[in-house]
């Protein structure tokens, strides 16, 4: 996982779990496409990127067409890709309704967005990820598998997300197809689902990084997994 050959393509890379493996990922070499709706936060972490490795940066939406397409250009620019993050997520509002009060228009966001996007970018991209033998990493949630007050349409969109995953990697077994639930942790958006409360005491997301590179390297087989089954337990003389 360190070849200074290898490519990928990390979405919502401006901020959180996004921006720390794409950083990683940099430090170790690998060319990056990266993208994020606010523009101007994402040319500030890509200049930071840019220090460290190649990187081609593409705001925009994942949910629009024209800009899958650009990143779809983007990753053809260096040939191959080896790494496909789907990390770019809608929480769904802040606080979060729940399912009495949640609004179609607001159901319709999240789903385009952390599940119809994802499955249509890895279409666009799948010649792609087959000539490289790639590997497709998708950001899950315990929402997924639990039912927590107010996380009814976000949940429903990450084991929406996770069945694709399962589903792709039966249809496509060559590759590797990961949905990975990272855990808690300190981010804009997990401040947003819990408005007003202190989340310090949730680690941060550079802290996940590490297990996710634990599994890109072992390469067990596709499925569903955790982050924390690949963390290191910390040694305590």
């Amino acid at each position: 996982m360190t070849s200074t050959s290898r490519t990928a393509l990390v979405t919502g890379a401006s901020a959180g779990l996004g921006r720390a493996l794409a950083t990683t990922l940099a430090d170790r070499g690998w060319t990056l496409v990266v993208d994020a709706r606010g523009a101007d936060r994402l040319a500030e972490v890509a200049a930071e990127l840019s220090r460290r490795t190649t990187v081609d940066a593409v705001p925009g939406s994942v949910t629009d067409p024209t800009h899958r397409a650009e990143l779809a250009t983007a990753v053809r620019r260096h040939g191959h890709l080896d790494l496909l993050v789907h990390n770019a997520s809608e929480l769904g509002g802040s606080p979060q309704p729940s399912l009495t009060d949640l609004e179609s228009q607001t159901f319709h966001a999240v789903l385009e967005t952390n599940v119809v996007a994802p499955a249509a970018l890895t279409r666009e991209l799948l010649p792609d990820l087959t000539a490289a033998r790639g590997t497709v990493l998708a950001v899950s949630s315990d929402a997924a598998v639990e039912h927590y007050e107010g996380w009814g349409a976000y949940g429903a969109s990450k084991a929406a997300l996770d069945h694709l995953v399962g589903t792709f990697a039966s249809e496509h077994p060559a590759l590797r197809w990961y949905a990975v639930d990272p855990g808690d942790m300190r981010t804009a958006m997990h401040q947003a689902a819990f408005p007003g409360e202190d989340i310090s005491d949730r680690p941060l997301p550079e802290t996940v990084v590490p297990a996710l590179l634990r599994l890109l390297e072992a390469a067990p087989s596709s499925g569903r997994y955790r982050a924390i089954d690949f963390a290191v337990a910390e040694v305590v003389a």
